[in-house]
């Protein structure tokens, strides 16, 4: 039994010139060696625990994402499960 998440879009192997980001919407990357590419809503900005994630991105990466795009430091199971959390409220 999976769990079903509509608002989280896993678009691994687009590009980030590709206009795969639906309006609304905004492209991270996460993982810890294979990096993936999760299109997630723009009020997930806006989440106290997603503010976390980007201050530990910004605390590693500066502005410098290695992806080209923004780039999330935790493992992909992790990021799935914040994100999960962050529907609930």
């Amino acid at each position: 039994m999976g769990i079903r998440l509509p608002f989280l879009v896993n678009a691994k192997h687009t590009s980030l010139k590709s206009n795969n980001v639906p309006k609304g919407h905004v492209a991270v990357y996460v993982g810890d060696v294979e990096k993936k590419r999760f299109v997630v809503p723009i009020s997930y900005l806006k989440h106290p625990l997603f503010l976390d994630l980007l201050n530990r991105a910004e605390e590693e990466f500066g502005f410098n994402h290695p992806m080209g795009g923004l780039t999330i430091p935790c493992k992909e199971e992790a990021f799935i499960n914040l994100t999960s959390q962050m529907r609930a409220f």
